[in-house]
């Protein structure tokens, strides 16, 4: 396709206020029009690149069109695209093979879907077929979807729409030590965030609860990245009450914190784990995966007329072949430490940066003005002018004043230091236009 047949970003935009439901939004005042990427950049409609450093908020883990992943998965579509659950093929049992293998402790069975809404959806319904309750439990800015039940048990007001939220949900607070809610400081705090669920399943609930559901990193809430023990101390709650534990990878797993999945950073395995995302690489896939006793619960008929298609599983076996072969968590790792000194140097020489936190190559940089005030003005005009710079970063967090690092895990040392040194000009910039200088 031709420069002349793209349409243009002022073109789009009017035809998304006409076509599209206003809730689809977009970043930065002067967008740009996406027509092709590859690897770890996209170009716009005019032919300028930009380094990803978000990834379609960590989807694009293998990197853009990966030639391994995208010529498997044309040659499925050209052999069998379609048959539903009710007729037998081989790439869905093979990749449920996968990941049983792949996924931590004796997590095993899977059920496959389109999304990491609906993973969390059959994930929560899981456990109540397993425990017999039906109470939930969900950390203060979570995110976990966009149906009725998982937008209801999301606690991040910025995505919680529907004016009538389920019952029987009860948040316990964040491990968000920058903003500690009970104004502590780890590890003198004793871990106080894990242990007030104990007082939540006592005070709230009919302690009756079937599950808590936690992303190992909040993304969406701000890179909230517990400590150490946390998961060991919620854990240990969770089975004194008989409540389970699902983690939601659907942001955090395929490699983005220097582990297969985000969970094993704080050696918990959860009796079910959701993910969806980076699972197919830019194709629509999501799976929950559950040890086999809370599995076997399920045995009522359940299908999904595309969940877990050939197309989609294919892309599932090759998108975790590369991850394998190329040792994209291994560089996740490596890169993601050094990329965090990058930020936490930054944060020694520009005041606006009050918390550097994450792991591996899912990192955020909180900016602040006076006494951590959130600074989200400020945050756009950095996406603004990064985006101008050729470098496409994220937002994210309550105030959405997190700058938010999820790029391809194929990034190297040297595109960090080209991230940094960008960085660094823009925030003089911006802590000057701020006054915060």
């Amino acid at each position: 396709m031709g420069e002349k047949n793209y349409i243009g970003p002022d073109a789009i935009i009017d035809k998304k206020k006409e076509y599209l439901i206003p809730c689809v939004y977009h970043f930065y005042k002067n967008p740009m029009q996406l027509v092709r990427a590859k690897g770890k950049y996209f170009y716009d409609q005019a032919g300028k690149e930009y380094l990803d450093l978000f990834a379609g908020v960590s989807v694009m883990n293998a990197g853009h069109c990966h030639p391994e992943i995208t010529d498997r998965v044309c040659e499925q579509v050209k052999t069998l695209q379609h048959t539903c659950t009710i007729y037998l093929n081989q790439p869905i049992v093979d990749l449920a093979e996968k990941l049983a293998e792949v996924t931590p402790g004796n997590l095993k069975k899977s059920f496959f879907v389109n999304s990491g809404t609906e993973a969390n959806e059959g994930a929560l319904l899981l456990a109540k077929l397993y425990t017999g309750n039906s109470e939930y439990i969900a950390l203060k800015q979570g995110l976990h979807g966009r149906t009725h039940l998982t937008m209801s048990i999301t606690g991040l007001s910025f995505w919680r729409t529907d004016p009538n939220p389920a019952g029987g949900i009860s948040f316990a607070p964040d491990a968000y030590c920058y903003r500690c809610p009970y104004g502590l400081e780890y590890p003198g705090c004793d871990l106080k965030c894990a242990r007030a669920i104990r007082d939540v399943i006592e005070t709230s609930t009919s302690k009756q609860v079937a599950a808590l559901i936690a992303e190992p990193i909040q993304g969406n809430g701000g890179i909230i990245t517990p400590p150490p023990e946390y998961f060991k101390v919620v854990r240990d709650i969770l089975d004194e009450y008989g409540a389970l534990l699902i983690i939601d990878e659907v942001q955090t797993g395929f490699g983005r914190t220097g582990k297969m999945f985000a969970i094993e950073n704080w050696g918990v395995t959860p009796d079910i784990m959701t993910m969806a995302k980076a699972l197919g690489n830019g194709v629509p896939i999501g799976a929950f995966t559950a040890t086999e006793e809370v599995a076997d619960v399920y045995t009522r008929p359940g299908a999904s007329t595309l969940g877990g298609n050939p197309v989609s599983a294919t892309a599932g076996l090759a998108t975790l072949k590369v991850i394998e072969e190329e040792k994209l968590t291994e560089n996740a790792a490596e890169v993601g430490l050094y990329f965090k000194n990058g930020l936490e140097n930054l944060a020694k020489r520009h005041r606006i940066i009050g918390d550097v936190r994450g792991l591996g190559l899912m990192l955020g940089a909180e900016l602040v003005k006076e006494n951590k005030e959130p600074a989200p003005d400020e945050t756009d005009l950095v996406l603004e002018k990064m985006k101008d710079r050729g470098i496409l970063i994220g937002k994210n967090g309550p105030s959405r004043n997190v700058l938010a690092f999820q790029p391809p895990l194929i990034i190297n040392k040297k595109d960090v230091e080209q991230v940094i040194a960008t960085l660094d000009e823009v925030l003089n910039e911006v802590e000057k236009e701020a006054g915060l200088d």
